[in-house]
């Protein structure tokens, strides 16, 4: 099996590590417009399989598009990373050229593969993706919101005091700093409700440093994360590769699901052999729906720079 991550950046970098380390291919490519940038990288991961005992083969290459044939999954990371004090919205008019066109590259050849779309503001980039190729809605898959939730689960073992594998906890909805949604409800710490063990002002402390941790780290740091987001491509893969068939939040076609049609939103989604196969319904109270419904408006205003720019 081959697998192909666009953009040799620190999230593309990260989550080539994380698939190579896991051998979930045979044949590892990473690409990049930057002359020697992929190979470079590319070779540095080489170099640490004998040290980490992993055999997947890695190969970078600049702008050859040809090299990633036969790909059965992609991951794209290309584009502009959000900078301190830029929107997701700003990166709309210089990403979307770029993710289309790597997109479309990619299609080329590799016609059956899955595509997975980090790239930012990535709920657009999804969208995006779905509108220019015309794949099957089950093969394009937006990553945010295992970033998100794995964000949530953080928060929480910190106001629990618990280790975070023991939590289950998923946030929904768009994946930007107003948009999405950390169920609070639905969260637990081994089976029991998180709302039996923190009080409202926690929770809502929790939430609220959940849907600022990107801007949080991008403070910190200066640019955007890569670890966690890297990370969080690399588990999608492995859950389609090894046909886990396991739940994650991510952003995906909806046609009546939750409430909304024609957008690529953040809900629960069974992730296997396929793509995704199949959406959860959470069964979201007034005021959930309420705030997904806010949430969709928000991405669709994104969306329709995408139509003003013909794009779509």
């Amino acid at each position: 099996m081959k697998i192909t991550v666009v953009g040799a950046g620190a999230v593309g970098a990260t989550c080539a590590d994380n698939i190579a380390r896991k051998e979930l291919a045979e044949e590892l490519v990473l690409l990049d417009i930057k002359e020697g940038f992929a190979e470079g990288k590319s070779i540095d991961m080489m170099q640490t399989a004998t040290l980490l005992g992993f055999d997947t083969k890695i190969t970078g290459v600049t702008g050859d598009y040809s090299r990633t044939a036969g790909s059965s999954v992609v991951v794209i990371t290309s584009g502009l990373p959000r900078k301190p004090g830029m929107t997701r919205e700003e990166l709309i008019g210089i990403n979307a050229g770029i993710v289309k066109g790597v997109a479309e590259n990619i299609l080329k050849y590799s016609p059956e593969a899955i595509i997975i779309v980090i790239s930012n503001p990535m709920d657009t980039m999804t969208y995006l993706a779905l509108k220019s190729l015309g794949l099957p809605k089950n093969r394009i898959i937006g990553m945010g919101g295992p970033l998100d939730s794995a964000r949530f689960k953080y928060y929480l073992s910190v106001a629990l005091g618990c280790n975070a594998n023991d939590l289950q906890a998923f946030v929904i909805g768009g994946h930007g700093d107003t948009t999405m949604i950390p169920l609070t409800r639905y969260a637990t710490y081994q089976s029991l409700p998180v709302t039996d063990l923190l009080d409202a002002d926690i929770l809502n402390k929790v939430a609220a440093d959940t849907m600022v941790g990107g801007a949080t780290l991008t403070g910190l740091l200066g640019t955007s994360a890569w670890y966690a987001p890297g990370a969080a491509g690399a588990a999608l893969v492995e859950s389609i590769v090894r046909d886990e068939k396991k739940l994650f939040t991510c952003s995906v076609s909806l046609e009546g699901e939750y409430g909304q049609q024609d957008i690529c939103l953040g809900v629960p989604v069974v992730i296997g052999r396929n793509g995704w196969e199949k959406i959860i319904d959470y069964k979201l109270n007034d005021d959930e729906q309420a705030v997904f419904d806010k949430s969709a408006e928000a991405v669709r205003t994104m969306n329709n720079v995408l139509k003003e720019m013909s794009l779509v």
